[in-house]
């Protein structure tokens, strides 16, 4: 009854047709939920896969496969997918698509619409519609036509009877678990006990149960109905059941025959030969196994030999031989299980190697690096190094030279405190115990003991420098070498190999040892070669062991070496294994060279704090420019040395004393300022005497050319007394003192660029400067009449001022000799610096000019208020004009020996200018003419005693005085 439900379709037609169309796509629906298996199975289709997946006729002759089941026959006829019989039972395999499959519609007919029909509907529409009528007027009297109408009753009482059913039951999701369901087919109200009611209550179940058996009855009537209508498709298939039988029989009686023939025919001819085949295969892989077993044997014994290698300390035939296990577990014994834990032991060993090289390198470094300073250059173990070096480029640790750096900063320092102890510790008079600290002990040490302190300072690290370049050049060219031999492995690679056809054609030298104990790779090819030879006549395979891929040769065993010698005779192996590229080595090896570099930077660095510390208290600033030269050399001497070492120049030490010398010239310029300024502000401008050293010291200046000895010139100076005059090249200079101060600290400024270049740029602004201030302090003092406040004078005579332009002069004389000086010794570039000497004469001359004008002006006053109360009358020569002359005898008297003759008369030829400018400015006022009268003679008379008296001045004798330019020329 419950599959009854499931199966229950109800027809909404009239016709049989319609009603197999619902059952079918109902059948459709029910195929989701599980279809029957099918009687036989699915062609071949050619496919592999499939072919594999069905059972085997021959194989599985003797155990239960498909083909033993059994299927239920109505089950399989009465299959509620199909909507009719097929005449051919075997199609129904094929399922509804082979029968039902939809037809493409051809591309060369047109494609038909309702709206093709339209004016054919449009025209037989009336006639239908009279048709209709006729039809109901009078109905066929044919016996088809009755037939039918006798059937339509029975079939529109059948689907009547269907429709009283209700809707719920012929729901596709009907199901009496669901409550819902459940209370709508069975009520509640129907079986309620509730007193009073129970007669009623029984009358209303017995009509439910009535109506649900109603229901049941048109159900089972309609199934009989159907089933009375397929009665004939359901005796066709038994027929067709019992042909297929017969078929079958005859088939399986076919099939055993044949079973029976192919069996004797594999007795007779397959066994034989196939045992002959299956017994060469199991000996071929019996000595694989054999092989792949010497070769475990082998490999078991890597990790002693690594164990053996390490306590050697041949790190690199530990990493070879764990490269070449490595190499053979991937290739040769993958998969074996008793190995899968050897690798990553591997790769922890070599990690472990790693961390022993690089703490090996460190030690080595130390201990290099730490020994004693001594004159010796030779590499400490070379080998060991070499080795570690090598071992390290394999590995890709390249930071082994930070190491390496951070090793020599530590030394440096160490070096400069044990030198700094070594020299504290034999002085008497340094307490180390009150003074702790090193560097106080250093300050407290006098000049000349600190600089033989700097001096064994760069004793030490010039031989620190030399033995790291030694160091560094070994393992250059360790890495060049890697270098070299990677490129020719490339060449060689890129050039054509002819490939090998045979084992004889295989170098033994081209197999890497194994292990320490004689075992090689390729001592399975020895066993291996002896019984290919055996089997040598037998048909060659694919499993067969004479192929070269079937030995147990790892790639490994085909890795090329090459002896290469370092520059100390060493010679080392590379192989061909190494993991870094041409472009990381070629960086590896510029900063090995850069480590060069930067031992001397440290160094450099090294030394600056060590001036920087000594220069604390300002030290450095306070020496002589003798000890300050001492100390330039020293350092230069010293910066050679590294740079010939190095080959790049270190610019930190120069650096360092270059500020040095900016302060001590700093230092230098503002003591002898401050002195020259003192000996101005105490100068009261009076010809002093000239001591015999400082005419010695002027006379060291020869040729136009300022020549220093090293040595102090050295006279008998006790005998010599001091002279009045200072001769420079055959002339005299009246001078003050500060003067003669003046040209010995102008001499020690050249003195100090001789010594040290570096600070001639420098000097010569501050010497420019300095002659500025004694130009502009002179002339503040003089013309000025600033030292009648500073120092007290009364007045500023003429004397003072014919002084003061001398000692200027003799300043401008040497101005070309010092230009001179520092020209030979400035860079073209730095040439534009000599201006300074220009400006400087420029303002020399101007106060020279100056000064003259100001004895020109003293004398041009007196002449205007003398010859402002000139008469023309006796006595004769009148008062003015002895006044003038007298004076005019003074100017002489003050001068003369101050200043040159040519000087003198070039003076007194302006002052001669303005007496007659003011006698010709009276002559006019008083209205005297050259007319040979009486105040005409008078004033000749007067002329001429002016003549004779200016005339016979000494030095003036030639003097022309032009006295005719007073008289005014008639018009």
């Amino acid at each position: 009854m419950a599959s009854s439900h499931r199966l229950l379709t109800v027809p909404h037609t009239n016709t049989s047709d319609d009603f197999f169309k619902k059952e079918m796509e109902s059948g459709k629906h029910l195929r989701l939920l599980r279809s029957l298996p099918d009687v036989c199975p699915k062609e071949p289709t050619g496919d592999s896969s499939t072919l594999c997946d069905s059972p085997s006729v021959i194989a599985d002759q003797h155990r239960w496969t498909i083909y033993h089941s059994q299927v239920n026959l109505p089950a399989a006829l009465n299959d509620p997918r199909l909507a009719k019989r097929e005449s051919d039972f075997f199609t129904k395999t094929w399922g509804l698509d082979f029968v039902d499959s939809e037809v493409m519609p051809s591309f060369y007919l047109p494609q038909i619409v309702k709206e093709h029909f339209a004016p054919y509907l449009q025209e037989t529409s009336q006639r239908e519609k009279i048709h209709e009528k006729s039809k109901n007027v009078c109905p066929p009297k044919d016996n088809f036509d009755r037939t039918l109408l006798s059937l339509t009753p029975s079939n529109d009482k059948s689907r009547t009877d269907v429709e009283q059913l209700p809707k719920i039951f012929t729901k596709p999701d009907f199901a009496l678990e669901d409550p819902l369901t459940f209370n709508a087919v069975l009520p509640w109200s129907h079986f309620s006990v509730a007193g009073g009611k129970g007669n009623r209550d029984v009358a209303s179940s017995r009509l439910l149960q009535e109506k649900l058996s109603h229901y049941l009855d048109i159900v089972e009537v309609n199934i009989a109905h159907q089933i009375s209508l397929r009665s004939e498709a359901f005796f066709h298939a038994m027929t067709s059941q019992h042909e297929l039988q017969d078929y079958l029989k005859k088939t399986s009686q076919a099939v055993k025959m044949l079973r029976d023939k192919i069996s004797q025919i594999d007795k007779v001819m397959c066994e034989g030969s196939l045992s002959i085949l299956r017994l060469a295969l199991a000996r071929n892989n019996c000595v694989k196994v054999y092989n792949k077993l010497k070769l475990m044997a082998t490999v078991h014994q890597t990790q002693p030999t690594v164990q053996l290698l390490l306590s050697t300390s041949e790190f690199v035939g530990a990493l070879d031989l764990i490269a070449t296990t490595q190499e053979v577990l991937q290739q040769e014994l993958q998969g074996i299980h008793s190995f899968r834990h050897l690798g990553s032991q591997l790769c922890e060993m070599e990690k472990l190697i790693d961390k022993m090289m690089i703490a090996e390198f460190s030690t080595y470094a130390h201990s290099d690096l730490s020994r004693p300073l001594e004159e010796d250059y030779h590499v400490l173990e070379e080998e060991r190094l070499i080795s570690l070096v090598f071992g390290l480029l394999k590995q890709r640790k390249l930071h082994f030279l930070e190491l390496y750096n951070e090793e020599m900063i530590a030394v440096t320092k160490n070096i400069i405190k044990q030198c700094v102890v070594n020299t504290v510790s034999q002085m008497e008079e340094i307490d180390t115990e009150a003074v702790v600290k090193l560097a106080d002990q250093m300050r407290m040490m006098t000049f000349s003991q600190w600089s033989e302190l700097l001096k064994d300072i760069f004793v030490k690290f010039g031989i620190f420098i030399k033995r790291v370049k030694a160091t560094v050049s070994v393992i250059r060219s360790v890495v060049l070498l890697v270098l070299d031999k990677s490129q020719k492995t490339r060449d060689f690679e890129g050039a054509s190999i002819p490939k090998i056809s045979s084992r004889s054609q295989i170098n033994e030298g081209d197999v890497t040892y194994l292990t320490h104990e004689g075992m090689f790779i390729s001592d399975a090819f020895c066993e291996r070669e002896t019984s290919a030879t055996d089997l040598s006549t037998e048909p060659c395979s694919s499993d067969s062991v004479s192929e070269p891929e079937c030995t147990t040769d790892s790639s490994s065993s085909k890795e090329q070496t090459s002896s290469s010698v370092t520059p100390g005779g060493i010679e080392i192996t590379i192989n061909e294994d190494m993991k870094l590229t041409d472009l990381e080595l070629g960086k590896v090896a510029n900063s090995i060279q850069e480590l060069l570099y930067t031992a001397s930077d440290v160094c450099h660095d090294r030394c600056v704090k060590f001036l920087l510390a000594r220069a604390k208290d300002g030290f450095l600033e306070k020496l002589s420019s003798s000890e300050f030269l001492a100390l330039s050399r020293a350092v230069e001497e010293f910066v050679q040395v590294t740079e010939q070492v190095c080959g790049r120049r270190s610019t930190s030490l120069r650096g360092a004393l270059q500020s040095q010398a900016n302060r001590f010239v700093h230092r230098f310029h503002e003591e002898r300022k401050t002195k020259l300024s003192l000996l101005l502000d105490n100068e009261r401008w009076k010809q002093a005497d000239v001591p015999a050293e400082f005419q010695d010291l002027v006379d060291s200046i020869s040729d136009g050319k300022i020549v220093l000895h090293e040595k102090k010139i050295v006279t008998a100076t006790e005998d010599r007394k001091p002279a009045d005059c200072l001769i420079v090249d055959g002339q005299t200079y009246a001078v003050v003192g500060t003067v003669l101060m003046l040209i010995k600290i102008i001499l020690e400024y050249c003195q100090c660029v001789d010594d040290i270049p570096s600070i001639t740029t420098d000097m010569l602004t501050r010497l420019s400067d300095l002659l500025k201030y004694f130009n502009s302090k002179s002339c503040q003092l003089v013309l000025g009449a600033g030292a009648l406040q500073v120092v007290g004078l009364k007045t500023i005579t003429t004397k003072n001022l014919a002084l003061a332009s001398r000692c200027l002069q003799l300043i401008v004389h040497y101005i070309p000799i010092l230009r001179a000086h520092f020209e030979s010794r400035l860079q073209p570039k730095q040439y534009s610096m000599l201006r300074h000497f220009d400006h400087i004469t420029k303002d020399y001359n101007d106060h020279i000019a100056e000064i003259s004008a100001k004895l020109v002006a003293i004398m041009d006053g007196l002449f205007d208020k003398v010859l402002s109360k000139y008469e023309v009358k006796a006595p004769v020569p009148s008062t003015c004009f002895r006044n003038c002359c007298k004076q005019m005898a003074k100017m002489h008297d003050a001068i003369y020996d101050l200043l040159p003759e040519e000087q003198t008369q070039m003076l007194f030829l302006r002052i001669n200018a303005s007496f007659k400018l003011h006698l010709k400015k009276q002559l006019a006022r008083l209205n005297v003419v050259n007319d040979g009268g009486p105040q005409y003679g008078l004033v000749s008379s007067d002329v001429a005693f002016y003549i004779g008296n200016t005339q016979g001045l000494k030095g003036l004798e030639t003097l022309d005085l032009n006295m005719a330019e007073i008289w005014e020329q008639k018009r």
